[in-house]
């Protein structure tokens, strides 16, 4: 690749980068769609790159669209970047290449193995992949559970509290929409995602969602929603971008509060 075309590629990621930033406008964020897709395309092996594409993915489907088929679209294209990104990862190669058995069993295998530097992508793969399989069958959801549980456990191991307790917050979520799990699981995780991060909205909000939506907690789902409204998405500027996004699920939740618990 010539010097012109690293620097060409790089100026693409400067200003993908510029544009998320300040991603709580939704023209930015699309123009950090743009930046980054072009940028993904011509260096796809660069992991980083790959797992921001994949959250850029992420964040336009759960918090932007309101159609189901382009959310869907999205998902499946984020968890589809994120897992390639982590699957042609060298560290990834590495412990691949000595495992045994099927290819099915040696995924597994490797993922309970692999090091923190693919924490991100492992996160961004299964955040996106859950979300895609949140409308589907239930059927659908129990093939990937033992995926899910593996990436996850693997994540809490090298890093729980990645991005503001994010393993927990997806066991809390997942544990709500799988059968045969006690509920109290899922309360658990969440409980323990916001005693670590009470600053992170996303958890409270998805608890409610999640958690009191499924045991029928209709006045402790409409409390902790009110909490996140009544919130200053500004106190943290780290995370004032998906602490605004959050407030706005927490109002749109309650705006559906009645059909919810009908």
């Amino acid at each position: 690749m010539t010097k012109a075309k690293e620097q060409n590629i790089d100026y693409l990621i400067s200003q993908g980068q510029h544009f998320w930033d300040q991603r709580t406008d939704s023209t930015s964020l699309l123009n950090a769609y743009h930046f980054i897709r072009l940028a993904h395309e011509q260096r796809p092996e660069d992991f980083d790159l790959a797992v921001l594409y994949g959250r850029i993915l992420y964040t336009r489907g759960f918090f932007f669209e309101q159609g189901l088929k382009t959310q869907d679209e999205l998902f499946i294209n984020g968890l589809q970047i994120c897992r390639s990104a982590v699957i042609n990862h060298p560290d990834f190669l590495q412990i691949y290449e000595r495992s045994q058995g099927d290819s099915s069993f040696k995924l597994l295998a490797t993922i309970a193995e692999v090091p923190k530097s693919l924490v991100s992508g492992l996160f961004w793969w299964a955040t996106n992949l859950a979300r895609h399989l949140n409308s589907k069958p239930v059927v659908e959801r129990l093939n990937h559970r033992e995926l899910l549980e593996v990436i996850m456990h693997r994540i809490i191991s090298l890093d729980p509290g990645f991005h503001y307790s994010g393993p927990y917050r997806f066991f809390g979520s997942m544990y709500a929409r799988i059968p045969g799990v006690e509920l109290s699981q899922s309360e658990t995780y969440f409980n323990q995602a916001i005693g670590t991060n009470p600053e992170y909205l996303g958890n409270r909000v998805h608890m409610a969602e999640f958690y009191h939506q499924k045991s029928g907690n209709r006045e402790s789902f409409h409390a902790l929603l009110t909490e996140v409204v009544k919130s200053d998405p500004t106190l943290h500027p780290g995370i004032m971008a998906e602490n605004f996004f959050y407030q706005k699920r927490a109002q749109l939740l309650l705006s559906k509060e009645p059909s919810l618990f009908e």
